[in-house]
Parts: structure tokens; C-alpha cells; sequence
């Protein structure tokens, strides 16, 4: 996985390769699920987005006179990850497109991986989000499944909406969202594979879904008729894909404990700011990106250098 735990360790192409496999399998259950419940559809947007980034990142190192980074995986894991964010039924040409504009903008304009200051996935969902809304919303490309989106049921109509979702059926992925992200058993246990592994620091996850709790339980204090529960906000959406693999991008994350601690919680807490005032139904992404843009600004939270007062 590409976390800060790991952080020192990037220069090694080798290692490199060797987390990324790590986390590629990490993701393998989340792919079956997905595609348990979506079909064909959803192995032809995996397959579309991970192909585009791996070989996009390919022709632009050469244009750079770069040597080829294709084979340590990190383009082939963010094209994955950026398919879980999309709807099952996105067009081919969309996603193509897509995909290419996270490698150029989100990767290779910074000098490649590790170098962005922003999570290439969401920046290049956000682009999308931003420039096809009508086929990145997940109720209208959705419509062959009898089933409901959540945050699209609570955005647009209210609490009363959602009374019959359970928690569990959100766990289990038993209603309409994006492609990986609403597989929220199969993330949850990528994430904690990653973590048992050593390869995922628990700083940020952790920090960012007490974030959503808290933000969530006030809302829902001040008036639990109109706002849903921290359960609901955590279970939705994808807020675990955020917190276990898109929180935690390497450049784009601090690199000190407390740094991180914050950075996290901020993220959770914007997630919910925007999901309850914004015009997007899930603002994981988003949040992501605005969180990113405060890195630095963590990061002059710095320990003390040994016997400095």
C-alpha cells in the first residue's frame, strides 16, 4: 500500500512493486463483489480504467524521456481505484478519458508517483463529476438495478427516504452506488489487510472515521429528523474506500503522526459538511481534495529535533 508507513521506502522500485501487489490484492474482493453485483458491466470499467492509466502513464513517460514505471503497479491501482468511484454503466469513452486526465494531471505533471499533491482518483473523479454530471450520477446510470442509492435518497428527499436501509444491508453492499466504493465489507476488509500487514499506518483511517462519527452525531443531535445518523454517514458512500486507500495517498498525506491525526479527522469532517450543505450526494472526494490542498500546512506540525526547546 502506498501509505506513510512506507513512506522511506518509496525509492525502491522494488519494494514499491511489492506493496502495490500487496494492496492490488487487497482489492481483489472488492473487484469479486463488485462484480458479483454489477456483471459485465463492471469488469468492462475496471478493465477500461486500469488499461488507460498504465499505458497513458507509459507514452507520457516517454514523451518525458522517463524511464517506464509501468511494472511496479501504481498506475494499474489507481485505475482501479478510480473505477470504484464510477457507476457500473459508465461509458467506455468516459472512463478512458477519465482515467488518462487522473495519470497526466494527477500523476505526471507532478514528475509521476509520489510526487502529486493531490490523491490522483478523486481529482480525476472530480473532473468528471464536474464536467459529465449526468453520467457520473448514480441513480440515472443505474437504472436496470431495482434498487436505491442512498445519499441521492437522503440529498433529494429526505430522512423519511432512507428509514427502510439498514445497516447491514449497507455493509453488505445490498443497494445502488459506485462501482468498489459501496462494497463497504469487502473495503473494510482490504483496508484491515493492510493494515495487519504493516503497510497501513492506522493514523489517518482511523482519525478520518471518527471525524465522520463525530460530525455525523452532532448533525444528528441538533435534529434527528433531518439528519442521518454517524452510522448511516459511515456505511454510505464511499467513505471506507476514502479512509483506507484514498485518505492515505502517499504524496498527498502528511508524514508525522499528529499531522496525520488532524489531517484525517478534518477530512471526515468535511465529508459530512459537504454531503449535508453541498449539491454532490457523497462528498468523500471532494473532501479529499480540499484536505489535500492543507497538507503542507500539517506538516509544519513537526516534532522537536532531539535536545531543541
Amino acid at each position: 500500500m502506498y501509505s506513510v508507513a512506507t513512506a522511506p521506502l518509496w525509492h525502491s522500485g522494488r519494494t514499491l512493486q511489492k506493496n502495490m501487489l500487496q494492496t492490488l490484492l487487497a482489492l481483489m474482493p472488492v473487484v469479486a463483489m463488485a462484480v458479483y453485483r454489477y456483471g459485465y458491466d463492471a469488469v468492462v470499467v475496471m478493465a477500461w480504467a486500469g488499461l488507460t492509466a498504465v499505458v497513458t502513464e507509459a507514452l507520457v513517460q516517454k514523451l518525458m524521456q522517463q524511464a517506464p514505471t509501468s511494472d511496479d503497479f501504481s498506475a494499474l491501482v489507481d485505475g482501479l481505484l478510480f473505477a470504484f468511484l464510477l457507476p457500473a454503466t459508465a461509458p467506455v469513452w468516459m472512463v478512458v478519458i477519465g482515467s488518462a486526465i487522473m495519470v497526466i494531471l494527477g500523476r505526471m505533471v507532478f514528475g509521476g508517483f509520489g510526487g502529486s499533491p493531490l490523491c490522483a482518483p478523486a481529482a480525476g473523479w472530480a473532473i468528471l463529476a464536474i464536467s459529465w454530471p449526468e453520467f457520473m450520477d448514480l441513480n440515472g446510470m443505474l437504472l436496470k438495478w431495482d434498487l436505491v442509492e442512498p445519499l441521492s435518497e437522503l440529498k433529494f428527499f429526505g430522512l423519511d427516504a432512507i428509514a427502510s436501509i439498514s445497516p447491514m444491508s449497507l455493509l453488505l453492499g445490498e443497494n445502488l452506488g459506485a462501482l468498489g466504493a459501496s462494497q463497504v465489507a469487502m473495503v473494510l476488509l482490504g483496508g484491515l489487510y493492510l493494515m495487519a500487514r504493516g503497510l497501513l499506518r492506522w493514523f489517518i483511517p482511523v482519525s478520518f472515521l471518527v471525524g465522520v462519527l463525530v460530525t455525523g452525531l452532532v448533525y444528528n443531535l441538533i435534529d434527528p429528523q433531518v439528519y442521518a445518523t454517524p452510522l448511516f454517514h459511515l456505511l454510505s458512500g464511499s467513505t471506507l474506500l476514502a479512509a483506507f486507500f484514498l485518505m492515505p495517498y502517499p504524496s498527498s498525506s502528511p508524514a508525522w503522526r499528529i499531522p496525520m491525526l488532524l489531517f484525517g479527522f478534518f477530512g471526515g469532517v468535511m465529508v459530512v459538511v459537504i454531503r449535508t450543505y453541498g449539491i454532490y450526494p457523497d462528498g468523500a472526494p471532494f473532501a479529499i481534495l480540499l484536505v489535500n490542498l492543507c497538507t503542507p500546512l500539517f506538516d509544519l506540525i513537526q516534532p522537536k529535533p532531539f535536545g531543541g526547546r
